[in-house]
Parts: C-alpha cells; sequence; structure tokens
C-alpha cells in the first residue's frame, strides 16, 4: 500500500543560464528569458521588491477580469516569432504568448530532474537494448527504455527531458502547442526520438489507453483549471480530476516508476490533491507525496516565489 507524506515537500527551480528569476514583489515578478527580460503579473508575490528600479523589454498587463484576458506591452523590441533558448540537451523557442507566459513554464525544471532520478536505471541495470529474453526486459526500472506519457503536454520541453528514457507518448488538445513540439524535437536534435505526438483531449485519451489495456512506467500531467478540448470538450478541473486521475492510475502497475500532477491558479491545497492521490492508489506499493513548487530569486537576500501545488507518487 502507498504511504501518504503529510509533510509538505518543496520542489525549487533555482534557475539555469538562460532563466533567471531576478526579483519579485508588489504582485509582480521580474524574469530573464535568455537576453530579454520581462515582468508579469503574480499575485503571491506579496512582498516588496528588492531592486529600486526594474528594466524590461516587455510587460504583461492583465485584463480587469480575474480569470485571464489582458496583454503585452513593449518597451523594447523583441522577436514576434520568439527567440531560442535551452536547459541541457533540450532546446525550445520562448515567445510572448496571449496567455502572459513565455511558451514553457521554468518551474517545471526539478520536476523533470526528478522524473529523470526516477527513471534512472536501477543498480544492477544496463541502458544497452536487452534481448526480448532477457529476465530485467521484463522490468523497466532495470532495463532502463521506460515508456512515459504526458498529459497536457503543451510545447513538449518536458517530453524532450523524458524521451532521453525511452517512448514518450505526448498529448495536448492544442494543435498549435504540439506543433511547437514538434519544432522544438528538431531544434534539440531529437526528431527521431521515439515520440508519439497526440492532439487529443487529454480525458478521452486516457479512456482509451484504459479500454486498450495499455500501461506506462510514469506518466506527468499538468491539468489547467479550465480548458476546451479539439472538438469543444469541456474542463474543470474540480468535476474532471479525480476521473482522470482514475483512468491515470489504470494506466500504471506495481513496477510503475512514478506519477506526478501539477496544479495552478486553483484555491486548494496540496493535501486535497495527496488525499485523492491516495484513496486512487490504495492497492499501489511506493509513496506519495504533496507540497509546492517554488522558484528562487537570484542574488543576495533570495527569496522563494511559489508558483503551483503538486502531488506525486513514486515506487523506487
Amino acid at each position: 500500500m502507498a504511504a501518504l507524506t503529510l509533510q509538505p515537500q518543496l520542489m525549487i527551480g533555482e534557475g539555469w543560464d538562460n532563466y533567471r528569476l531576478i526579483d519579485s514583489g508588489h504582485g509582480r515578478k521580474l524574469e530573464s528569458y535568455g537576453p530579454y527580460q520581462f515582468v508579469r503579473p503574480d499575485a503571491q508575490a506579496l512582498w516588496t521588491p528588492r531592486l529600486e528600479t526594474w528594466r524590461a523589454e516587455g510587460e504583461f498587463v492583465p485584463g480587469s477580469d480575474e480569470d485571464g484576458g489582458g496583454r503585452w506591452q513593449f518597451a523594447a523590441p523583441v522577436p514576434a516569432e520568439g527567440w531560442p533558448l535551452s536547459r541541457g540537451p533540450v532546446n525550445f523557442t520562448a515567445q510572448c504568448t496571449p496567455f502572459r507566459h513565455l511558451g514553457f513554464f521554468p518551474d517545471m525544471a526539478p520536476v523533470w530532474d526528478w522524473m529523470g532520478e526516477q527513471l534512472s536505471p536501477r543498480e544492477g541495470g544496463d541502458l544497452r537494448p536487452q534481448s526480448p529474453s532477457s529476465a530485467d526486459d521484463r522490468d523497466p526500472r532495470l532495463r532502463g527504455d521506460s515508456s512515459t506519457l504526458n498529459l497536457f503536454g503543451y510545447t513538449g520541453v518536458g517530453t524532450l527531458a523524458l524521451s532521453q528514457y525511452g517512448p514518450v507518448t505526448h498529448v495536448d488538445a492544442s494543435k498549435k502547442s504540439v506543433a511547437q513540439a514538434r519544432v522544438n524535437a528538431e531544434l534539440s536534435g531529437m526528431a527521431d526520438r521515439p515520440v508519439r505526438w497526440i492532439v487529443d483531449d487529454a480525458a478521452k485519451f486516457a479512456a482509451r489507453e484504459v479500454r486498450r489495456g495499455k500501461h506506462y512506467d510514469g506518466i506527468i500531467l499538468d491539468p489547467p483549471k479550465f480548458g476546451r478540448g479539439p472538438e469543444g470538450e469541456v474542463w474543470r478541473l474540480e468535476e474532471h480530476l479525480p476521473g482522470l486521475l482514475a483512468d491515470c492510475r489504470a494506466l500504471l502497475s506495481a513496477e510503475s516508476r512514478f506519477l506526478f500532477l501539477t496544479v495552478y491558479a486553483v484555491r486548494m491545497s496540496s493535501l486535497a490533491l495527496a488525499g485523492l492521490m491516495n484513496e486512487l492508489f490504495a492497492d499501489l506499493p511506493g509513496t506519495i507525496e504533496h507540497g509546492d513548487l517554488a522558484v528562487r530569486e537570484q542574488g543576495e537576500g533570495a527569496r522563494l516565489l511559489p508558483t503551483a501545488i503538486f502531488a506525486r507518487w513514486s515506487n523506487t
């Protein structure tokens, strides 16, 4: 039976060469994305900024509707088609989108690293291909070619990070996002990786995979608070997450490695996510943990800016 850890955990993004959280406060944050700096709203930055002045090429000004809307204002030219960034071996395009973000989520960097740790072959394993008759071939934790599922995969940065461990199924309802994910694979020299790029409603796809009897070694899902599928399907997190997570449980086995769930912009505790996971995963071994994702500011007096809540199951 999976053991529930009640104490919340912190997963902290430290930034890297192509991304930094420079400062935050008064409901905003200042970040660098490669050569450009941007200001974006962030309601959890309740404190006072450390820096007296902020220099930025662009700022996203939110609309009056608290559920979304707004526009970018630019003080200097920024490439409309985007510009290249990288983290490790993964290259991708950053771009000022109408949704206030820049085409990827930098706070997910420690999650990508954690998933890699779960998928790394166990001691005694071998990254070389195994023959079908090999005993290790029956256990993905030994064979080093795990199959993973990325639901709500967006522009594929997480998918490409996972692809070094084996086949990945990438699912997103946005045809444009999946097309950009394919471009990012080309930029990274990973176009020949065994990735299935699928434009579909994530919940419908997961339900079909259950009926097919599929299993995955790891699953990551990053559902929105509200969204629509490619055929107008409506997604509401509080209403539809339990069913989707139940289907994800059916796609895992006692030999699977992990499931990682992140949730943004909701009035909900990570303990609620862990409680749901604890109910659905009761028959599996391993550990269930929950907590906050955060990004650390750079420089002296750096603070942690929380970005999302998460719950995760691991079996290592």
